[in-house]
């Protein structure tokens, strides 16, 4: 079973921790938490240099790195998940809780270590966005799906169809997990790098992180035909401006905007 690098760090503020975790989550490091004084952040073992770790933190910030096995890591995750209530909207819980009520949509999930739980300010953007969008027989690319919270709820909108792709195997078993017990019948999971040579949707989700996002932004163009939707979170205030500028050139136009503390979710429209 794979093992896990665990980095225990100084919290600081809470936009510094903001920051800090958009750095660590552009360098393979995979899930966050955060308590008042101290951030841990997780990655796999043979994706950690503790020399690039070392680049990314600000000399003031000390840290201890150690070993998970994947085992113990999943068991400490799930008995410290909680259920999340997005608006009345959505609500996110495990099995082992009990059912939600007072939400339109409830999306339960295995809590393994694939990023996308609803804790994190950015999933639960992407879902406020998703509730303002008409999913009703559209196809949907759900790009870098972690573990497939954004494709079952697309579906649950009434999606005609939607491919959930993600780069890590992990995720991807993971979100087959989490589709299966969400009883989803449209949902197409594929393990993939990239989006180039994929069908043209009416819809496209991505969730990732600065890099990710401007690297492909021709990329995603080239997925929408005029009038279709990008949704886009994983990006901080302080890079709402150059990823503003980077759609333009590809062809899109903002028509919604949320911000959670630091972070950002956008609707773009297909020129």
């Amino acid at each position: 079973m794979r093992n896990f690098i665990k980095i225990a760090m100084d919290a600081g503020s809470a936009a510094e921790s903001e920051i800090l975790i958009a750095d660590l989550a552009e360098n393979d490091f995979y899930a966050f938490e955060q308590n008042e004084d101290v951030l841990m952040a997780y990655i796999k073992e043979e994706d950690f240099d503790e020399e690039k770790l070392k680049s990314l933190l600000p000399q003031s910030i000390g840290y201890e790195c150690s070993v998970i096995a994947g085992r113990n890591w999943n068991e400490d995750w799930e008995s410290q998940f909680h259920p999340v209530t997005i608006k009345n909207f959505v609500g996110i819980r495990a099995s082992f809780h009990e059912a939600l009520e007072g939400v339109e949509h409830e999306i339960v999930i295995t809590p393994k270590m694939s990023f996308g739980t609803g804790h994190h300010e950015t999933t639960c953007l992407m879902v406020e966005q998703m509730g303002k969008i008409n999913f009703k027989n559209k196809t949907v690319l759900d790009f870098g799906t972690g573990t497939g919270i954004l494709a079952i709820l697309a579906e649950k909108l009434g999606a005609a169809s939607i491919l959930a792709i993600d780069h890590d195997e992990w995720s991807i078993n993971n979100a087959a997990e989490n589709t299966e017990v969400n009883h989803c019948k449209h949902i197409y999971l594929e393990k993939r790098d990239n989006i180039e040579g994929l069908s043209c949707v009416n819809i496209l989700l991505a969730n990732i992180n600065f890099n990710v996002l401007t690297q492909n932004a021709k990329n995603l163009s080239a997925l929408l035909e005029s009038n279709s939707l990008l949704v886009i979170s994983g990006f901080l205030l302080k890079d709402e401006e150059s990823i503003v500028g980077i759609f333009v050139k590809n062809h899109f136009v903002t028509i919604a905007r949320e911000q959670k503390n630091e972070w950002v979710s956008l609707v773009l429209e297909k020129c």
